[in-house]
């Protein structure tokens, strides 16, 4: 048999038994890439909606209102004092502190701050540990001679209830928390043994 022969026989094998491979269907590639938009699509949504929740998440951790309101009782340092040490204790506790060393009293016209053996000043964060209570001071005031425990007792920190026992004189600043009292009218170190005031940490 001839080769022609042999390759005409070939070709109408294949044209009678082999059937003609089809293009690829439109449809069925369509379908799949409808799906996958569609997926992408719900990814998207479902990213936006994971996105605004946690937004949302973290504004209501933020949105924390801190009123810390101060009752100034007649220009009395015990409210501003204690509504400090309050935000100090509650609210900053990362912040820095220092103590007074040593510690010093003084008259109205020493500035209240740090004191050091260097810097001098009068500390503004008194602390008695006697009594476990703020010591309060009243500028150009002094304490009358009547004044005693049981009266400081009952009516520190509140000034109208402490007048009374309260003078006025010029240069004088009027201490005490509500076991002890004392006048101070010039800068000294607190010595006393009697008084068991302490420096309650100044905020840096």
């Amino acid at each position: 048999m001839d080769k022609v022969d042999i390759d005409e026989l070939l070709d109408e094998v294949e044209t009678k038994f082999v059937k003609p491979s089809r293009p690829p269907s439109t449809r069925s590639s369509s379908v799949p890439n409808k799906k996958l938009e569609k997926k992408t699509v719900e990814n998207d949504d479902n990213k936006k909606n994971s996105k605004c929740s946690l937004d949302s998440l973290i504004n209501d951790i933020l949105d924390i209102d801190i009123d810390e309101s101060e009752d100034t009782t007649l220009g009395s340092s015990c409210s501003r004092n204690n509504s400090r040490l309050s935000a100090t204790e509650d609210g900053k506790k990362s912040e820095r502190f220092r103590r007074c060393l040593p510690v010093f009293l003084g008259g109205s016209s020493d500035g209240t701050g740090i004191g050091t053996s260097i810097n001098k000043r009068p500390c503004d964060q008194l602390r008695c540990t006697s009594c476990d209570f703020k010591v309060c001071y009243f500028e150009n005031r002094c304490w009358h001679k009547d004044t005693d425990y049981l009266f400081l007792r009952n009516n520190v920190p509140d000034l109208k209830k402490l007048e009374p026992r309260l003078g006025r004189k010029t240069g004088c600043r009027a201490y005490c928390c509500q076991c002890s009292w004392r006048n101070v009218q010039e800068l000294c170190e607190l010595s006393d043994p009697s008084l068991k005031w302490v420096c309650g940490k100044h905020a840096l």
